[in-house]
């Protein structure tokens, strides 16, 4: 089975009035980080540059926090969402 039908099992509520993940200034990404690990090693593929900059997909967030650990700059802002949103996994 691949990751995506995987993914596709989980529920999610996303909050759009308070998302969770930013990214706290652009132009780091734009001129300081060349490799934007956050983009390889996010597991659900939130994170794309883009010609605008970087887009991030906080929809589809699995909420495992490894893109904070891996950006170089700590240039991602990463809490947990608020009550009753986020990922819902299924087990099953």
């Amino acid at each position: 089975m691949r990751i995506e039908d995987k993914l596709y099992l989980n529920r999610y509520r996303t909050d759009e009035e308070n998302p969770h993940l930013k990214i706290k200034d652009e132009s780091v990404c734009a001129k300081k980080c060349a490799d934007r690990p956050c983009i390889s090693c996010c597991p659900a593929d939130v994170y794309e540059w883009t010609e605008k900059g970087m887009e991030v997909k906080f929809e589809g967030c699995l909420e495992c926090g490894t893109c904070r650990v891996v950006c170089p700059f700590g240039n991602i802002e990463w809490e947990y969402p608020r009550g009753n949103y986020g990922i819902l996994y299924k087990f099953g």
